[in-house]
């Protein structure tokens, strides 16, 4: 396996790695150090001097420029959020949709993001839901192309999904919407960080993630992106800061709502400040190691993890081409049994619908495939299990 960075340094970002074996970063990724310095760094100023707001807020105008350029956007596009849910909210409730209009899900992806549209149905909206064959199967724009008629206004679905590690074809997807005239809003939750996101290629009209996966930041904070020239886009809620001319003097003025043409018309009072400070950070060490460097490295994981389970005929739920693949592997177990026995045995995975969960990070390493299949060998004797399938 080639190295295209320095594991030991980036392990050493990590203390966790030197306590177990960690392999659930699409539940959420373990603190780095840099970033626990730029937390430690905002609580300091808070305690010592009382909260410098100013300097504060002007360091979240450089972290959006940061998140923008990270993205491939304009800074202008970027609103902060709590996280996901409310990512895809604020979309659900800003496109005009009326009585009588769709919108197309994958069935079986993240209800989170459903439920932002099914929502919708108490106002007359239709949420058409597009089924996959297998969770092997990777959707497109031919996926949805049968089910788009003249009511068709939204395309909505993740990236890369969080149950099989799917990594959609969002810029196929893009090209359909644009031709149509069709938002397309994107889940990055499990993507960005982890596989390069280019808002412009891929196509979105709207994106939202949240910060605590692949962008190594503690939960409560996301990122929105919004395309620019979709005013009609409004905000289903309004704070001072949505507004193009905010009252000085903090006197609401009844004759003057006009609102922001920028993201920002979707953001609401006061930053998640800690955590925007830890994004800087945490963009740093990202940008060191290079996020194509990160692919290329977790898609390396994941063919020598495959190949351990061809060996112990242990069947992949979710795609196994690479170009097909994520970050994430869901192994066909039996899920109670292997979740206590991989937990007793100091490895952190997730339980998931299909099997359970192993997902690579940075900081992850061959070394550490090899010892989760030499566990894994063991646990079949231990636990007497045969697997349900055998490997494709």
């Amino acid at each position: 396996m080639t190295t295209l960075f320095d594991h030991e340094t980036v392990r050493d970002e990590f203390p966790v790695t030197r306590h177990m074996l960690y392999l659930d970063s699409a539940h959420q990724t373990p603190l780095a150090t840099r970033v626990r310095v730029a937390l430690d760094a905002f609580y300091a100023e808070g305690h010592e001097m009382a909260g410098p707001k100013p300097i504060w807020l002007r360091r979240v105008e450089e972290t959006r420029t940061r998140v923008a350029a990270f993205l491939n956007a304009e800074p202008c596009e970027i609103a902060f959020t709590k996280n996901t849910s409310e990512g895809l909210n604020i979309a659900a409730n800003a496109v005009p949709l009326r009585a009588g209009d769709n919108v197309l899900l994958i069935e079986g992806d993240h209800p989170n993001n459903a439920y932002a549209w099914l929502n919708l149905k108490r106002k007359g909206v239709e949420v058409r839901f597009v089924q996959l064959s297998s969770d092997s199967v990777i959707a497109d724009a031919e996926t949805f192309a049968p089910f788009i008629d003249e009511r068709t206004k939204v395309i909505s679905l993740s990236h890369v999904t969080f149950h099989a590690g799917q990594r959609h074809d969002i810029a196929s997807i893009g090209r359909l919407c644009e031709e149509k005239g069709i938002y397309l809003v994107v889940d990055a939750m499990q993507s960005v960080g982890v596989l390069p996101v280019d808002v412009k290629a891929l196509g979105v009209s709207v994106l939202a993630a949240g910060c605590h996966k692949g962008l190594l930041v503690p939960q409560g904070l996301g990122i929105l992106y919004v395309k620019n020239g979709l005013d009609e886009m409004q905000p289903a809620y309004v704070a001072m800061s949505a507004l193009a001319n905010p009252p000085a003097d903090y006197v609401a003025r009844p004759d003057d709502l006009q609102l922001r043409k920028d993201a920002g018309r979707f953001e609401i009072g006061n930053f998640n400040l800690p955590d925007l400070h830890a994004l800087g950070a945490a963009i740093d060490l990202i940008e060191e190691i290079g996020v194509s460097n990160v692919e290329t490295h977790v898609l390396a994981l994941g063919e020598r993890l495959i190949a351990h389970l061809d060996e112990l005929e242990i069947a992949l739920v979710g795609p196994r081409s690479r170009e097909a693949r994520s970050h994430i592997h869901v192994l066909d177990l039996p899920v109670q049994p292997w979740f206590d026995y991989l937990t007793r045995e100091g490895v952190r995975v997730s339980p998931e619908r299909g099997g359970v969960r192993i997902s690579f990070a940075m900081f992850n390493t061959p070394a550490d495939v090899d010892r989760v299949i030499e566990i894994i060998r063991k646990g079949i004797v231990a636990l007497r299990t045969v697997p349900a399938h055998a490997a494709g």
